[in-house]
């Protein structure tokens, strides 16, 4: 339980930290980040007006791979969805907030993904 909680409180001042100088406005609003052993979460908000333009995640409805939704494949799927979501949205350029984690593994595939859909961070 300490590990989990230690582990919880690191990843915590980590986000703080990153989001001290990270906001988001309606010119470029922030793509944040959130992942589970299971899922990964995506959501592009404006945080001028608290507003979410786009989310994706592997639970969503368009989102459809068979299998482990908790892995790099899955990962860079939920990034193009949140490219499309974007773009429909009419949100071409992003800030990226990895929301304390470290930009590796699935994070990485995530934006990479979101990148090669046009998003522009």
């Amino acid at each position: 339980m300490a590990k989990t909680s230690s582990r919880l409180l690191k990843r915590n001042r980590r986000k703080v930290s990153i989001r001290k100088s990270l906001t988001g406005t309606t010119e470029r609003p922030r793509l944040t980040v959130f992942r589970t052993t299971k899922h990964i979460y995506a959501q592009i908000v404006d945080d001028v007006t608290g507003a979410t333009l786009a989310a994706a995640s592997t639970q969503s409805k368009a989102f459809k791979v068979k299998g482990h939704n908790g892995n790099l494949e899955a990962a860079a799927k939920v990034g193009s969805l949140i490219a499309k979501a974007g773009k429909k949205a009419g949100v071409e350029q992003v800030v990226f907030d990895r929301n304390g984690y470290l930009f590796h593994g699935r994070v990485k595939a995530l934006a990479d993904a979101a990148r090669e859909g046009g998003l522009d961070f």
